[in-house]
């Protein structure tokens, strides 16, 4: 679906798919950020030809953090010579931890070509900022958009949630301090991992203050 002009979003609202948000931005260069699941990709790359794309269209994709729910479906891309980047912190947990993912999990496969850290990039005059936000994860990052102010929280915080802590690495209280720094952005679009985006800059404020109203006390 169009979300607004040069933003696209591939989003899950069936119970019965564990599959993250996708999102693409069609600007100076087309990135897409969080590809998912391979067995469920079908959903991504149904949407991609909707308005004329294919996964070799696409300059750079970037993953918020190593979950397969995620990443897996990113060896499409690397075979169809597109690069991949997401942070240092990520890969190396993703590495270690690939092995309980199951055997059909191909950790090779999700190797990024370059590592992303904190600060600002410039995708082919594409500009964004790198955010590191661990507490779902150690390897967890952001993206802000600031000419949208549009800001991509993968696992972080969603509408009216945050991310579970329970999995390796997590972090209550890391996740905590990540949220509470993203709160003081100015932000017009807040695009989560998974469920419902939040649009209006009240409307996002409202909802970093619910969430840590009605959710911090539990974390």
């Amino acid at each position: 679906m169009k979300i607004t002009e040069g933003l696209h979003g591939f989003l899950w609202n069936s119970i019965s798919a564990n599959n993250c948000n996708t999102y693409l931005i069609d600007g100076p260069a087309r990135v897409l950020i969080d590809p998912g699941h391979m067995r469920l990709f079908e959903h991504v790359n149904a949407g991609l030809q909707q308005i004329g794309m294919s996964v070799a269209d696409i300059h750079l994709v970037i993953t918020t953090h190593g979950h397969p729910d995620h990443i897996e479906a990113v060896k499409l891309f690397k075979d169809a010579g597109v690069l991949c980047a997401m942070s240092e912190t990520g890969w190396k947990q993703l590495a270690e931890r690939g092995k309980f993912y199951g055997a059909a999990f191909e950790v090779e496969s999700c190797k990024p070509d370059f590592f992303l850290g904190e600060g600002d990039i410039d995708v082919k005059g594409l500009a964004l900022q790198v955010l590191r936000t661990p507490g779902h994860s150690p390897g967890s990052i952001s993206l802000y958009w600031k000419e949208r102010k549009t800001l991509f929280t993968g696992d972080l915080i969603f509408k009216d949630g945050l991310g579970r802590t329970d999995l390796p690495g997590g972090d209550g209280n890391t996740l905590k301090h990540s949220i509470n720094a993203l709160s003081q952005m100015d932000v017009d679009w807040l695009l989560p991992g998974h469920g419902d985006f939040v649009s209006g800059a009240g409307q996002v404020r409202a909802n970093f203050e619910r969430v840590e109203r009605y959710w911090f006390p539990y974390v």
